[in-house]
Parts: structure tokens; sequence; C-alpha cells
């Protein structure tokens, strides 16, 4: 039996990157997913993955910073696949670069994309999950804030850091509904630091080195595995927490 044996999980960006990575684990694991992103062919690609390794997926194109998107996504899961029992918050604009370059225009499209975005869609599935008897959330955060030099990721930390505060605030207040709510901040070779890496070798190589595991984590069998362990009843006691999936290179206070 899988650790996700009869559940139901909706995941944001999930037709590539650490978001693909989840929907397989989760998959592998007995869940019926949900795959959401903004690109219709990624997430038939993706579910096709997944249905030709027996797992059972559907596709629901939704654009996170349309909070409209969102609800009739929840409500097209519920009804094609009878309902919520895992959400993982991972679609997000990340804004990168000094503050000085950070336009109130970028800053709000990823505070609506991120936190925002989540806290919506944590909101429509609390119902869902408190009627079947509880449910767990995940939300994809980062360790950009813990940086030793945080120069050019203010804007990306600022985002993720409000998006961990509503994290154990939803932990503290909907503990008693049963709903476990965490957050992950990974290292993964998703499509973008696959690009940073090609075409960047010489940093993305001091990169890795500053990784005591000494290298970036596979988006299924590091991150999607780990995930599926957290929304799992192995984990049924851990909530509010950040799990730092890394290789050990931030130092989490």
């Amino acid at each position: 039996m899988g650790t996700a044996d009869g559940k139901i999980a909706f995941i944001t960006g999930a037709g590539q990157g650490v978001g693909q990575g989840i929907a397989f684990a989760l998959a592998r694991e007995g869940a019926a997913v949900a795959v959401a992103g903004r690109t219709e062919s990624k997430l038939v690609d993706t579910v096709e993955t997944i249905r030709g390794f027996g797992g059972v997926a559907e596709p629901i194109v939704c654009d996170v910073a349309d909070h409209a998107q969102i609800t009739d996504a929840i409500e097209r899961t519920v009804e094609v696949l009878g309902g919520v029992d895992i959400l993982v918050n991972n679609a997000s604009l990340n804004p990168r670069g000094p503050l000085l370059e950070l336009t109130p225009d970028v800053m709000e499209k990823a505070y609506r994309s991120g936190p925002l975005a989540a806290l919506h869609a944590m909101r429509l599935v609390h119902p869902i999950m408190k009627a079947r008897g509880g449910g767990s959330i995940v939300n994809m955060v980062t360790s950009a804030a813990v940086r030793w030099d945080t120069s050019g990721y203010g804007g990306y930390a600022s985002v993720k850091e409000a998006l961990r505060s509503l994290t154990r605030t939803a932990a503290s207040e909907w503990g008693v509904d049963g709903i476990r709510v965490n957050a992950v901040a990974p290292h993964a070779l998703s499509p973008g630091l696959k690009w940073w890496t090609e075409n960047q070798p010489e940093e993305a190589a001091e990169f890795v080195k500053s990784i005591p595991l000494g290298r970036i984590g596979d988006c299924e069998e590091d991150i999607g595995r780990a995930v599926a362990w957290l929304v799992g009843d192995g984990a049924r006691y851990l909530t509010g927490a950040t799990v730092p999936l890394d290789g050990g290179q931030a130092r989490w206070a």
C-alpha cells in the first residue's frame, strides 16, 4: 500500500519541475492528483506519464495569479476526483534582483501569485478537508531568506517568508480541524535551475560546493518523495514546520 492510497491531491505548478516531481511521487504512492498549471500541453504530458505507470491524474488549467481560476480549479477537482485531502502550493512568480529594480507592479504580481494565491487556495480547501476528517497542506518556500548574503534575493525572500508566516498561522488555527500545514524549502533541478547550471557553469559549480551533500536535489526522488512522506500518516504529528530539502546548505535558526 502507498502512503497516499485513497487521497486526492491538488498541486499547482505541476506541469514541470518541483510540482511535477511531487505529482509523480504522490501518484506513485496512490493519490489521485489534480495537475494544475498554466500550460495545458505540459499538464497533459504530466498526466499521461502518471497514467502510464498506473496512476490517476487529471489536468486542470489554472493561473494562480487569477484567484477566480483557483476557485474554479478546486471546484473542478472536487467534481472530477471527489474532494481534496492534500494541497501543494507550488506555483509562484519569484522576483529577483536588487531592491531598487523591484517595481511595485512586479512585487504586487509576485504577492498575488504567491502568498495571496496560496491563502486563497488554503481557505477554499479548509471546509473540504474538515468535512473529510482532516488533510495536509504543503507550501513551497525558499532558503533565500537565510542566505549569508541576501543581495538580489530580497523580493523573492519576502514573498516566500510571507507564505511561511501564513503556514505557521494556519497550522496553529486549523490543527483542531485535523489539518496539518507545513512548508518545504527545496533545492531541485527544475527547468530554471537546469538553465542556470548550463549557462553559468562556474557559478553553479560554486553553488553545488556549498551543499554538504554535494549535489542539487532531484524533483521527484528527493523533493517529491519527501513531500509524500510529509503528507502521510508517518508525519501525522508534524505541523507548522519548515522542512529544508536543500542537502544541508542553509542554516535555519
